[in-house]
């Protein structure tokens, strides 16, 4: 019997109609010769420490570290039913393949139950970009050695034993010190949350430690040729800051009578620049996320479930777990289908394709740059718009735009810019003369593109109008002038969107130069396929409170970041174990050597920390709400809340919201090596 494993019923009906294996059994579909089954997620899970010794159920600094010799994993009970079903159907099949998700994740949930049940016939693998009926027979057609993705497992199990390591290892050692500290509640490492988490928080004390600064700035209205446009005043060196801002305001009010008494003022200088800007990449899921979260207001996760539906259930846009942009150069043959599919989808398209050139082959082809997957594109077969809800349209037409901006025109524009002399200072405008508007046509938003800035000047540049027609000597005339007094402001507290965007691209944000150096540009911390995931299990423990579009960094977060050595929370840190991680899946670095490393830091931190007194603030709650008596912040399943000290005696509690509750004074250090 030749049994396919999916990773969902969903895509194992899929897989099985092409297949003829219709027939509906236990947990599986039959067909002649051939079987389609499917996990629900993973079936299996890393077990506890008390697996290996039951006195590990309590927690305590001395039987730290806990590091298996022989790693087991447990059957989930949620879904051991499901288990049974595969095991037994492994024990029958005479070939196997693998059909679960093409990623690390994928691989491992398949292999880690293959491994299991003890499987030792012939293994192919099947790569699924899309779930289409025709994507499908094409994958069938093409299945993969088994050989070839094994490293993808050997990864993802060093990812999750990693993980394992520091989330059980630290998060006790830590929870302990800091309930002999005060601290009442458990403090969660882990080897991705924890440096996302510090992200929030640097950022939020950035917040808080700024002091607004005054400035003043004269905006300037001239005319010639028969329209007004818009100036702005050149404040001299000597009185602005490092960012040109005005921070005098004498002189600024002197300057704006000297403008208002000369009446005019003369071109120095005009110059203008054509400028090309080729159309933005497919998308990667971290892409979306971020627009998605800027355009429509969505959270990452929403986001990734759209995707993950628009895959899945309506067939209509490929695989969305996609680390990549780019597209395989022999996608390129696949052009004139999917764009028919697209205007049969939808008629109203019918426009914009007049104008495609079908043949012209954007940036966006290039095998070098597709990593395990391509970017997200709409797939070759027809979509039901109907059936989609407004979430997932405007999803979808976000990724459908990317796609047709491919073949389109470069947008052009003139960018102008003018300066003038005025009453002995400095003018200067700048203006944007749209010369083909190419691309730009299909997408709702200029996006910035790949980090190079260029996106940012565009987006800018977009916004100005045309500058009439200047040359030099020319004399306009002062039509008015405005003084106005500004402040600078904070930076923004992150979106989602925005938090995704800088665990992707944290390599920027490392200091240490010795970390800097081994970092690739394009090294992260977390995946595609983790990151949502992350800042969900944040906000569900309540160490990440939303506001609003916002999400912010609560009581227990910044208690948990004071507590943990630098070198924990440092994204740095985690980013270069994601580089091994990309090194065991290139064949460069084995799994247990990693895993040796990652162990034998662990004992060193143990070691270390271990007998360290932690210097934390314990939050001060407000009063019970029953007994009147302090309250103490405990954790429970939904996160952090406020528990009567009295407890077990009085059981009142009051929520947790970020910012209600005052910090309390540090605690005096305890004798013992320096904590954090």
């Amino acid at each position: 019997m030749r049994l396919f494993l999916c990773e969902k019923p969903s895509q194992g009906k899929d897989i099985g109609r092409i297949l003829g294996a219709t027939q509906r059994g236990e947990g599986c579909l039959n067909g002649s010769g051939v079987t389609v089954t499917w996990c629900i997620g993973h079936l299996v899970e890393a077990a506890p420490p008390e697996a290996y010794d039951e006195q590990l159920k309590r927690w305590s600094v001395e039987q730290l570290p806990i590091i298996p010799q022989h790693w087991r994993v447990e059957v989930k009970p949620k879904t051991a039913t499901q288990f049974k079903v595969v095991k037994a159907l492994l024990a029958k099949a005479t070939h196997l393949v693998i059909a679960t998700d093409a990623d690390r994740e994928g691989e491992l949930i398949a292999r880690e139950i293959v491994e299991l049940c003890g499987y030792r016939g012939p293994i192919e693998r099947l790569w699924l970009s899309a779930l289409n009926d025709a994507s499908i027979r094409a994958a069938l057609g093409q299945l993969r050695p088994s050989a070839e993705t094994l490293s993808m497992y050997h990864s993802a199990l060093a990812r999750s034993r990693a993980d394992w390591l520091v989330g059980m290892n630290l998060s006790r050692l830590f929870t302990v010190l800091g309930r002999q500290a005060g601290y009442d509640g458990v403090l969660s490492v882990g080897r991705v949350q924890t440096p996302t988490l510090k992200l929030v928080v640097d950022r939020d004390r950035e917040i808080a430690r700024f002091v607004s600064v005054p400035y003043w700035a004269i905006a300037v209205s001239l005319f010639a040729g028969g329209s007004t446009f818009a100036a702005q005043w050149v404040p001299p060196d000597a009185c602005t800051d490092d960012a040109g801002r005005c921070l005098r305001q004498p002189v600024a009010q002197q300057t704006m009578q000297q403008i208002r008494a000369a009446g005019s003022a003369h071109v120095v200088s005009v110059e203008t620049e054509r400028v090309r800007e080729g159309p933005p990449l497919p998308f990667d899921l971290g892409t979306l996320q971020e627009v998605c979260s800027k355009q429509l207001g969505l959270d990452v996760q929403e986001t990734l479930e759209i995707a993950q539906a628009l895959y899945e259930t309506h067939k209509a846009t490929t695989y969305p777990r996609s680390d990549s942009g780019y597209l395989p150069e022999s996608m390129f043959a696949e052009v004139p289908t999917v764009l028919d599919s697209l205007l049969k989808t939808d008629p109203s398209l019918r426009s914009i394709m007049g104008q495609l050139d079908r043949s012209q082959r954007s940036r966006a082809w290039n095998d070098g740059k597709v990593t395990a997957h391509h970017g997200i594109i709409p797939t070759l077969e027809p979509a039901k718009l109907s059936a989609m809800s407004e979430k997932e349209l405007a999803v979808y037409r976000l990724i459908r735009s990317h796609y047709l901006a491919q073949f389109l025109p470069h947008h052009e524009f003139d960018r102008t810019v003018a300066k003038f002399s005025c009453g002995g200072q400095n003018l200067a405008a700048t203006g944007k003369q749209v010369v083909i508007p190419g691309w730009r046509q299909v997408l709702a938003e200029p996006q910035a593109e790949d980090g190079d800035g260029e996106g940012d000047t565009a987006v800018r540049a977009q916004v100005l109008p045309a500058l009439p027609k200047l040359y030099e000597g020319l004399a306009c005339q002062v039509a008015d002038v405005d003084l106005k007094a500004l402040k600078t402001l904070p930076p923004k507290p992150y979106t989602q969107g925005e938090l995704v965007k800088s665990m992707k691209g944290v390599a920027k944000l490392v200091s240490d130069p010795r970390l800097k150096q081994k970092l690739k540009d394009t090294v992260g911390i977390g995946t595609e396929a983790t990151r949502a995931n992350i800042i969900g299990g944040l906000i569900a423990r309540g160490y990440l409170v939303k506001k609003g579009r916002a999400i912010r960094a609560s009581d227990a977060a910044f208690t948990l970041i004071d507590a943990v050595p630098a070198a924990i929370a440092d994204p740095g840190t985690t980013a270069v174990w994601e580089q091994a991680l990309d090194m065991i899946e290139a064949g460069q670095l084995t799994l247990d050597v990693f895993i040796g490393k990652q162990a034998a830091w662990i004992s060193q931190l143990i070691a270390q920390y271990g007998s360290a007194s932690l210097s934390i603030k314990v939050p001060q709650g407000p009063a019970c709400p029953q007994c009147g008596a302090p309250t103490r912040q405990r954790s429970g399943k939904s996160g952090p809340f406020w528990s009567c000290s009295r407890y077990p005696d009085c059981k009142g509690t009051l929520p947790v919201e970020s910012g209600s509750s005052k910090r309390g004074a540090s605690r005096p250090r305890r004798s013992g090596r320096k904590g954090s």
